[in-house]
């Protein structure tokens, strides 16, 4: 993961901001604040994630293919432009369906 935050004040396209690496899942941060954190990922066909619990809300937003979001058991596929909000505590899992790029926000506040 890569924890550098992108330079500030200047035009970026998003889904360029990050690169498809082969039999990979790489991370990398715009943003980083004590408040919460935006991160892009882009997950290489055949890669997946685990099952994680956030004690913050996350906006999880497709930018690039599509993803399939299981919420508390409950799956949900996003396309491409498509979003959705992982609530606070709930056990959630991403699961590729080809390649995907996605960006994650993650607001740390109202749970303290």
């Amino acid at each position: 993961m890569d924890n550098t935050e992108l330079e500030k004040s200047k035009a970026y396209i998003t889904v360029e901001i990050i690169e498809y690496i082969p039999n990979s899942v790489v991370i990398k941060t715009i943003l980083k604040k004590s408040t919460g954190i935006i991160t892009v990922m882009s997950v290489d066909c055949g890669e997946g994630l685990t099952e994680k619990t956030s004690p913050f809300d996350t906006f999880a937003q497709v930018i690039d293919g599509k993803a399939e979001i299981v919420i508390s058991g409950e799956s949900t596929l996003l396309l491409t432009g498509q979003s959705i909000v992982i609530p606070a505590h709930a056990p959630n899992l991403i699961k590729p369906n080809g390649r995907f790029k996605m960006i994650m926000t993650v607001i740390k506040s109202g749970y303290e």
